[in-house]
C-alpha cells in the first residue's frame, strides 16, 4: 500500500456510479442526522466521496512524510491520477460538476505535497557537515605555550633606625625661678676667732 495513490479510491468509486449505476444520483439524501440544534443534516453521496477523500489526502501526507517514503514512481502515479481526473472532468459530462471537481483538486494537492516534501527531505540530508573517517590521520595537538617566568619580587631594604629623641629642654620659667631661689636663700656668715664681736679685728695696742 506504500506506492498505491490511495486517493484513487474515491475516484474509481464515482466512475463505477457514473458508467454502472446510471440511475444513482449524487444529490439525493443517503442520511438524516437530527443535531442538538433541532437542525436536519442531510449527508448526500457527493459529501460522503468528498469527505473520503479528504481523509485518504491525510494518509498520503503521512506516508509522504515518514523517511525513505514516496519514491519517484510513487510521484509519477500521483500525477496520473490527477491527469485522468482532470481529463474525465473536462471531456465527460457526467463528471462535469463541483463534485468531481473538488476530488480531481485533492488529487493534485496530493501530487504537489509530495514534491515538496521530498525536496525538504534533501536539503535536510544535504545540510549537516561532512564527518572525518576514522582513516584519516589524526591532526596534531598543539603545543601548549611555557607558563611565563615569574621573577621573585626584590626585598626592600631596612629603613634606617631613627635617632633616639633629644633630651627634654627645660622650660625658660623653670629656669629663672631656679636662679630667684637662688639668689633669695641666706647666706651664712663665717665667724673668725680674730674677729671680735661687733666685727672689728683685736688691737694688740693697750688701751691708754
Amino acid at each position: 500500500m506504500v506506492g498505491f495513490p490511495l486517493l484513487l479510491v474515491p475516484l474509481a468509486v464515482y466512475n463505477i456510479i457514473a458508467f454502472l449505476m446510471p440511475g444513482v444520483s449524487f444529490t439525493d439524501p443517503l442520511i438524516r442526522l437530527t443535531l442538538l440544534s433541532g437542525e436536519v443534516w442531510q449527508i448526500t453521496l457527493s459529501d460522503m466521496l468528498l469527505a473520503a477523500g479528504v481523509l485518504l489526502l491525510l494518509l498520503e501526507v503521512i506516508k509522504g512524510a515518514r523517511p525513505g517514503a514516496k519514491y519517484l514512481t510513487d510521484h509519477l502515479l500521483s500525477l496520473i491520477v490527477f491527469g485522468a481526473a482532470a481529463a474525465e472532468f473536462v471531456l465527460w459530462p457526467k463528471f462535469g460538476n463541483s463534485t468531481y471537481c473538488l476530488l480531481t483538486l485533492l488529487a493534485l494537492v496530493d501530487f504537489i505535497s509530495g514534491i515538496a516534501l521530498r525536496t525538504r527531505r534533501r536539503a535536510v540530508v544535504a545540510a549537516p557537515a561532512p564527518t572525518v573517517s576514522k582513516a584519516q590521520p589524526e591532526a596534531p595537538q598543539p603545543v601548549p605555550a611555557p607558563a611565563p617566568r615569574v621573577e621573585p619580587a626584590p626585598v626592600a631594604a631596612p629603613a634606617p633606625a631613627a635617632p633616639p629623641p633629644a633630651a627634654p629642654v627645660p622650660p625658660a620659667t623653670s629656669v629663672a625661678e631656679s636662679v630667684l631661689l637662688d639668689q633669695s636663700a641666706p647666706k651664712p656668715t663665717v665667724t673668725s676667732p680674730d674677729l671680735q664681736p661687733g666685727g672689728h679685728p683685736p688691737s694688740d695696742t693697750p688701751q691708754r
